[in-house]
């Protein structure tokens, strides 16, 4: 739970630069993650391995709200980068020492622990699917990011989509409307390789662990309807390309409670009037929001089809 230095002289290894590299793409990630990433012929000794980064190197951290949860001394341990390694990675020239997404919360805005690890767990999880299928490739918010337009680089942050929206509430006469700063719980995109041919597609991600109401009365705080609406605008008003530079996009949805799950699709097919959506998919994992159990990559959040709204269901990892 604390550093206890045994005074072991730390080399790095390429796959420690690996390492840091991948926990500053990921928030937080678990040990048992970070093993299915970069693999080696013993688990056992790749997690003395991280120790002695974490007890002697200081080059990674085990982030102390990890201890509030009853089992955690059972359960894989969670690291982040520390400032250590972020120097290393900034002396290779791996990131850019001014770069604004060096920030807590660099997947967008700063979110609680146990939703920022859920949302790590879930990119991850698809990550580590992808690199089972030849014909992918794991488009990381960096690279989304690097090829955005200037604007929306040298924003403090990049994951701030500003939208208009409107909504009629049964209660108020006309439409209520606001504008509102969307941040997407994560970012990422597939690359699809078939008959010679590239092509992609773009995912934000929405993780829920049955905490956000579904709709409110208003538009001023935060719900799932004001979700919908902004990324129904950001679709409309084509914000995802002069912003991001990306030219499409589909909303994932991973909500840790099958009964909210279905209280949201409702609600959309409600906002669509009963003709659906094509761009929310929708998946239901208890065990992304469980710190009752040890957590596992889970590959098939890839590859198992997500429900849609008024839409047969869809796969993601085909084109």
């Amino acid at each position: 739970m604390r550093r206890v230095s045994v005074g072991k002289r730390i080399e790095l290894t390429d796959r420690d630069i690996e390492l840091f590299k991948l926990l500053n793409r990921y928030r937080y990630l678990h040990s048992n993650f970070l093993y299915a990433f970069l693999g080696g012929t013993s688990e056992t000794r790749f997690k003395e391995r991280l120790g002695h980064l974490y007890h002697d190197g200081r080059y990674i951290n085990r982030p102390p709200q990890q201890w509030q949860f009853a089992n955690s001394r059972h359960m894989p341990l969670i690291y982040e980068l520390d400032e250590k390694g972020e120097q290393v990675l900034r002396q290779q020239g791996l990131i850019q020492s001014d770069s604004p997404l060096l920030a807590k919360g660099r997947t967008g805005a700063c979110r609680q622990f146990a939703h920022e690890l859920m949302i790590c767990d879930c990119i991850a999880s698809i990550e580590l699917g992808v690199r089972e299928d030849p014909a992918l490739r794991f488009i990381s918010w960096q690279e989304i990011i690097a090829k955005a337009p200037e604007s929306a680089r040298n924003l403090h942050n990049p994951f701030e989509l500003r939208v208009a929206i409107s909504h009629a509430f049964s209660n108020s006469k006309g439409a209520q409307q606001a504008d509102i700063k969307t941040v997407p719980d994560g970012l990422f995109g597939l690359e699809y390789s078939a008959n010679g041919q590239k092509t992609y597609r773009f995912f934000f991600l929405e993780a829920d662990r049955n905490q956000m109401p579904v709709a409110r009365s208003n538009l001023r705080q935060s719900s799932y309807l004001r979700k919908i609406l902004a990324y129904r605008a950001i679709a409309a008003q084509n914000i995802y390309k002069s912003h991001l530079g990306i030219p499409n996009f589909l909303v994932l949805n991973v909500i840790t409670n099958e009964r909210h799950l279905n209280s949201i699709m409702a609600l959309l097919d409600e906002v669509t009037a009963k003709k659906g959506s094509q761009m929310f998919l929708f998946k239901s994992i208890s065990t992304l929001g469980d710190f009752q159990v040890a957590p596992t990559p889970t590959p098939h959040i890839l590859t198992a089809p997500w429900q849609r709204v008024g839409f047969d269901e869809f796969s993601i990892n085909k084109t």
